[in-house]
């Protein structure tokens, strides 16, 4: 069943527990921390779910009936470049900037799902539960968020060496209808307008850490589940027109807390087996799965800051310098990589059983570049900028005077744009690079698929060595020294 907007938002009326600013939320569909981010996510629904973007945003299930293309499992390499252009064309309407959209853990938990046997090889019930979680959040349309990462607390320790036992999220007890939580999980981005939370551990565990060797899937309103926010800047954005993104797409993040939480068996996946939290993202599609989805959303968004640079230059009249199109022509470059990167992932991508994987080694390649690429770009956007992201009027307030507006068209000149698009474009190009919310911006996507060297030891782990070391090889046999002594003697 495809999902409207209204109905997504209207689902979000359900009791669930967030605290921000030392009080709960009533309503976070109207409260001024997250109402217009309630909205937006309603509008990719109303997309998805529009008439005329059928095709594009959906496929035939094996069941039978429509559903959204963020679930599809591709049996092929067309049908894995027509699910990225449903993928491209949802995170248009954000800019690349909803890092978690629901495309994002959908796309996780349908790579668990194509390696269900896995899972089977595991726990036949726990393969079970997952497959049919997959069915339910797949046929009801649900927007996902996940909580994968432990508190930072002490580094140096394990889970279960931590002062307090129940920091992190570990079992209390089970019974027969299933599993009681409590501690906490991070990063819940996005889970303020989620439906639901896939919480787990991807982070490696230690013996010892059975405990909290968990995955499992509950609805955000779980009786005990409380969602803790950061600073909201949605709700700092005075208007839209002085903060276009940061009004309308702060996802916001949270940490959640499970207060002795009741998880029934058919919504848990692992259960105890610290090797098998590992085997859910990396011997099966998922992980790749997912984070190819994270490399489509960076692709549209690194078309978007490229389109500020040009728009930079034309606004201020540079856009002849030759050290002007040298910048463009870098930043054009660019992104032409990330949309390479991404189209080899499909182009090299291989066979999974009956499913059509991306290529591993080239999405980590895709990863470990963009995380230095992402500030580099900023950058360059600032160094186009100059002093034009800055010196802005205060707010939109400032138009509402004639005085102060007249002297705001005299001093906002440009050879391409009245001062007032001029302005308008500006504090665009400042909420995307430099305002507290592109600030964020920069800061998740340099950390949103691990530390550096994570991806790193990724790329390192993929890469085919053997094929590199059999060209030394093959060069090295090639001669010899007395073969070549020989020769002169």
């Amino acid at each position: 069943m495809l999902k409207t907007g209204q109905t997504h938002i209207a689902n979000l009326r359900d009791g669930r527990e967030i605290y921000i600013d030392g009080k709960r939320v009533e309503d976070v569909t109207t409260h001024p921390a997250f109402a217009n981010i309630a909205a937006s996510t309603g509008r990719l629904f109303d997309y998805a779910s529009a008439p005329e973007n059928r095709d594009l945003m959906t496929y035939e299930t094996l069941e039978g009936g429509r559903a959204n293309k963020i679930w599809q499992f591709p049996t092929s390499y067309q049908e894995l470049v027509e699910r990225r252009r449903g993928l491209e064309s949802w995170g248009a309407l954000h800019a690349g900037f909803m890092g978690r959209a629901p495309d994002h853990v959908a796309s996780c938990i349908a790579g668990m799902a194509m390696g269900l046997d896995v899972f089977r090889a595991y726990d036949e019930k726990r393969a079970a539960a997952l497959e049919g979680y997959y069915r339910y959040a797949r046929d009801n349309d649900l927007y996902l968020t996940y909580v994968i990462i432990n508190p930072q607390a002490d580094r140096s320790k394990a889970a279960n060496e931590q002062a307090d036992p129940f920091l992190t999220t570990g079992v209390v007890d089970r019974d027969a209808e299933g599993i009681t939580v409590r501690g906490a999980k991070m990063l819940a981005t996005g889970g303020v307008v989620a439906d639901e939370v896939f919480v787990t551990c991807i982070q490696p565990l230690r013996p010892g850490d059975e405990r909290y060797a968990l995955s499992f899937a509950i609805p955000m309103n779980t009786k005990g589940l409380k969602i803790l926010s950061r600073k909201s800047y949605e709700a700092q954005a005075r208007s839209v027109f002085d903060n276009p993104l940061a009004s309308r797409f702060d996802e916001n993040d949270a940490v959640l807390y499970f207060d002795d939480v009741k998880v029934p068996w058919d919504r848990v996946f692992i259960d105890g087996d610290v090797e098998m939290c590992q085997k859910q993202f990396h011997a099966t599609p998922a992980h790749v799965y997912q984070n190819y989805q994270a490399m489509i959303r960076l692709s549209v968004k690194m078309r978007f800051l490229v389109g500020l640079g040009r728009r930079i230059a034309e606004t201020n009249g540079v856009t002849g310098f030759p050290q002007v199109k040298e910048m463009l022509g870098q930043l054009s470059a660019e992104a032409g990589m990330v949309d390479a990167l991404v189209a080899a992932m499909e182009a090299k991508g291989q066979q999974s059983g009956p499913y059509f994987v991306p290529d591993r080694h080239t999405l980590y390649t895709a990863q470990t570049l963009t995380q230095q690429l992402y500030p580099k770009v900023l950058n360059t956007l600032r160094e186009l900028a100059g002093g034009g992201m800055i010196m802005l009027p205060s707010s939109i307030e400032d138009f509402a005077n004639p005085e102060i507006a007249a002297l705001i068209d005299k001093t906002q000149q440009s050879p391409a744009a009245g001062s007032r698009e001029k302005v308008k474009f500006y504090k665009l190009a400042w909420d995307a690079v430099g305002s507290e919310f592109g600030s964020r911006h920069h800061q998740y996507e340099m950390f949103y698929a691990g530390a550096t060297f994570v991806t790193k030891a990724h790329a390192f782990r993929t890469y085919d060595w053997e094929a590199a070391d059999s060209l030394v090889q093959d060069m090295l046999d090639s001669y010899g020294l007395e073969a070549e002594l020989a020769a002169r003697g």
